[in-house]
């Protein structure tokens, strides 16, 4: 009987057989697949309302387009008709002075309302919900309150400084006060929101460390600024991080409340955008002042992140 004998296998062949065996592609496919389908029904909105919007705006920035007819290719002419353009940089002025006295605000009232809560005081549970009420109540109907409330003819807030003997200011009819009233209602709506994450972040803080500043003779605005305001970092972080992205977006209350008037004082970027679109057809370059904005908003956050190392303490 004659034997078969299989051909020699090549140290060649057999290397190949040895890392297929190895080789994690098999499993890293499974896990991403798997990983795919349970990110599928929120990855498929966030296509289609987020990610393909962006992309046919940036599209439509380079064309000239009036919603109706054909798009017009015009290329980076948009872009440098809006850089130039004055209206365009008083729009981008209006919304940094809506950050500058609108975050200050919102802060150190959240923080002041966040300390106080966070005490044994009476009631505190109901006081957090009626302060947190305003932020899911619609912008339309706070600006509209608030409009009435600045009314300047017979609004309560003149009403009652007309009690003082105080004559009250023009609000959001005159253009010096128009933006300080958009302020004042945004600053009103926001202020739960902010004294929620500080009130999260005060009730993390370890209490060991109030007591070892004041063995070591701390007074009460000693321990706020040396053990609070450190400790409290990372929310204050957040807080300004998302203040100034909605900040930079602000829209609604001047829609309603002064609709960027009067005199174009309190004209914003996304009130630009809005304008550009659907009162003078001009889509491609709302798009372009859109997709700035964007990088705008992007460069600010990235700088925000890079500078934390520096004063957020997450111990």
């Amino acid at each position: 009987m004659t034997a078969t004998l299989s051909p020699p296998v090549s140290r060649q062949q057999t290397t190949r057989s040895a890392a297929r065996k190895r080789s994690p592609r098999g499993p890293r496919l499974k896990y991403a697949l798997t990983v795919a389908v349970f990110l599928l029904p929120s990855l498929v909105p966030l296509v289609a309302f987020v990610i393909a919007p962006m992309i046919a705006a940036a599209w439509t920035s380079l064309h000239s387009w009036n919603l109706i007819g054909p798009m017009k290719w015009v290329g980076l002419d948009n872009y440098a008709y809006l850089l130039a353009d004055e209206a365009t940089r008083q729009a981008f002025v209006h919304t940094l002075t809506y950050i500058l006295g609108y975050l200050p605000i919102v802060y150190v009232g959240g923080l002041a309302l966040a300390l106080a809560l966070n005490t044994n005081l009476r009631g505190r549970a109901l006081l957090r919900g009626a302060y947190f009420l305003p932020v899911i109540t619609s912008w339309v109907v706070v600006a509209l309150v608030w409009r009435w409330l600045l009314s300047p003819g017979n609004g309560v807030v003149n009403t009652a400084l007309g009690w003082l003997g105080i004559v009250g200011p023009g609000w959001w009819a005159d253009p010096a006060w128009s933006m300080p009233s958009i302020i004042l209602a945004s600053a009103w709506k926001d202020l739960g929101f902010v004294m929620v994450i500080l009130l999260a972040g005060l009730q993390s803080i370890n209490p060991d460390l109030y007591e070892a500043a004041a063995l070591d003779g701390a007074g009460r605005w000693r321990r706020l600024f040396s053990v609070t305001l450190p400790m409290l970092s990372p929310s204050t972080f957040f807080v300004i991080v998302l203040s100034l992205i909605n900040g930079f977006q602000v829209f609604d209350q001047v829609y309603v409340m002064t609709g960027g008037g009067p005199n174009n004082s309190s004209q914003v970027l996304v009130q630009q955008v809005y304008d550009l679109t659907f009162r003078y057809g001009q889509a491609g370059m709302a798009s372009a002042l859109s997709l700035l904005l964007f990088l705008v908003i992007m460069l600010v956050t990235l700088v925000q992140f890079y500078g934390q190392k520096k004063w957020v303490t997450y111990d």
